[in-house]
């Protein structure tokens, strides 16, 4: 959703930017010649530059030289972060953060950790970081105003209420329209309530998740729709008597993760390069396996 608050990892094994020349002597054939498999191939091998040469270049492209600049919101929940605090290395977004620093040539003194809230994160102007790590879905709307990273972490929306509720028993598709909804503002999770659920009462709206929650813990509400792994931990540690109903088959937008960059910021590519090498070495796997593994374990709704 946003993150909730409550719910991705990074990078080690280097993408090389292969020139064409070099491609047209492995190809006999030539570029003209290629097929489309092949062409594609080729692209996705030479999209972004070499991890050697972002070294050699990004300390100097940087909001500040030397420093890359990374921001979260404040508090920073679990299990995306520890004890609220970033600098830690902890937690699956505050690892994946020192995953790419590591393979852009960054030491962890060099990491340097503000704060920026949720909503401010995706809005037009100018960025006082390099990147905003903080459960922050991949949307057009929001991708106008930012550009974002290739995702790190792809998931899916889930339920929480009281376990009083009767949403705990009664979720049919039909009976998940009669319930009152809350979420907070501009959120993938008050996307899903509308887009996918289409409740019969429009959701109550807050500026933050913790508003919702309260109102959910009050009975205000009868349900609040997040990520998975927030939910999970939101249901556990946030709300007294509180249940994870289930959790939503993977809708086909809304559901990746991305660092947020300020719009055309050309870190970006260099970031994408650790990001794939991250992926490709196992380092994100890994890191969703410490710390989000027992999140994805939960009972699956029909929308």
């Amino acid at each position: 959703m946003r993150r909730t608050r409550v719910l991705v990892a990074a990078v080690l094994s280097s993408v090389v930017a292969i020139g064409l020349a070099a491609t047209a002597g492995a190809n006999p054939r030539g570029p003209a010649h290629r097929t489309q498999a092949e062409a594609a191939h080729h692209a996705s091998r030479s999209k972004y530059p070499s991890l050697a040469s972002c070294r050699t270049t990004v300390k100097h492209e940087t909001y500040k030289s030397g420093q890359l600049t990374v921001a979260t919101d404040n508090p920073a929940y679990s299990p995306w972060f520890e004890h609220n605090h970033p600098s830690n290395g902890k937690g699956f977004e505050s690892a994946v953060a020192y995953g790419v620093a590591h393979l852009l040539g960054f030491t962890k003194k060099q990491v340097k950790w503000v704060t920026e809230t949720f909503d401010n994160s995706y809005a037009p102007g100018p960025k006082a970081f390099d990147f905003d790590i903080n459960e922050i879905s991949i949307t057009p709307a929001r991708a106008k105003a930012v550009t974002f990273s290739i995702p790190y972490y792809k998931t899916t929306q889930s339920i929480v209420a009281l376990k009083s509720n009767p949403i705990v028993k009664h979720h049919t598709k039909a009976a998940l329209k009669t319930y009152l909804y809350g979420d907070q503002i501009g959120t993938t999770g008050l996307a899903y309530i509308n887009s996918d659920i289409h409740p019969t009462r429009s959701p109550r709206v807050f500026n933050t998740l913790d508003e919702a929650v309260a109102a959910l813990q009050t009975k205000q509400v009868d349900a609040i729709v997040v990520d998975t792994p927030d939910g999970q931990y939101m249901a556990a540690t946030e709300v007294k008597h509180g249940v994870q109903v289930g959790q939503f088959p993977p809708a086909p937008t809304g559901t990746a993760y991305g660092l947020l960059f300020k719009k055309g910021n050309p870190l970006v590519s260099c970031v994408n390069s650790a990001l794939t090498t991250m992926t490709k070495n196992g380092t994100l796997a890994k890191l969703k396996k410490r710390y989000l593994a027992e999140y994805n374990d939960v009972p699956k709704l029909k929308p």
